[in-house]
């Protein structure tokens, strides 16, 4: 397994990373790797579909009021911010059966991230909190009451793609943003749904947290640099992440 960290800076190019590092899994350029990261500035990020709907520019307009970047993301979902209290796990693998077994990683990856969090001392439990933003069967919540953890999947030929999402802190400026954008979406959504790991328990870090992660998902391995042709692929993608 190879282990790539740090944030690049432009959003786009943090997604078009993702994408770029199933697109070298797929082609065999590597079994297995993991990318964990802090953003290093606010995102709101968009689903495809959301780009479609008559309020969309209003809610761009008001993410970056908020100070969100605002970019698309390649696969469906619907609207979700964070800032760089949030950690961002992007785990690609070369797999033959990836079509197959898509259900499964949603149940397994969803499962281990709880347990995780529970030896962080978090009442962790997998499942939609009702009301929830970008609601997800296999989101990881807090006491059944608050989400925590949102968890995606990009399937392509022979590799997988599973990225988690995990709100570390500033849920106050993420339950704000957040209204605004699905106000003007016509979405339905609790404010009261957004949660933190700090909220759960204050004395948790971002550097704390993300090095628990790092620790369970790849040992002893060492990060390092994103190499350059992954950063070239991910350039020929950024774009279609811009809005």
């Amino acid at each position: 397994m190879q282990l790539f960290s740090g944030p690049v800076g432009d959003p786009a190019m943090e997604l078009a990373i993702a994408n770029a590092l199933v697109r070298r899994a797929s082609a065999g350029d590597f079994t297995e790797a993991l990318r964990v990261y802090r953003p290093a500035q606010p995102m709101l990020v968009f689903g495809r579909r959301d780009t479609r709907h008559a309020g969309f520019e209003a809610a761009v307009r008001a993410g970056r009021e908020a100070g969100f970047e605002p970019v698309v993301r390649a696969v469906g979902g619907r609207p979700v911010a964070y800032t760089s209290e949030a950690l961002v796990i992007d785990h690609v693998r070369n797999d033959p059966r990836a079509a197959e077994e898509q259900e499964r990683r949603f149940k397994s990856f969803g499962q281990v991230i709880a347990d995780e969090l529970h030896l962080l001392g978090i009442d962790a439990r997998v499942g939609e909190v009702p009301g929830e933003y970008c609601p997800g069967a296999q989101s990881i919540n807090a006491r059944g009451v608050v989400k925590l953890v949102g968890t995606g999947q990009r399937v392509v030929r022979d590799a997988w793609l599973f990225s988690s999402l995990t709100v570390i802190g500033d849920d106050a400026r993420v339950r704000s943003v957040l209204t605004e954008v699905y106000g003007h979406l016509e979405l339905p959504f609790d404010p009261e749904t957004v949660g933190s790991l700090s909220t759960e328990r204050p004395a948790l870090t971002a550097t704390a947290v993300q090095q628990h992660f790092q620790n369970a998902f790849a040992g002893g391995i060492s990060p390092t640099p994103l190499d350059q042709a992954t950063l070239d692929l991910a350039a020929s993608y950024a774009d279609d992440h811009r809005v």
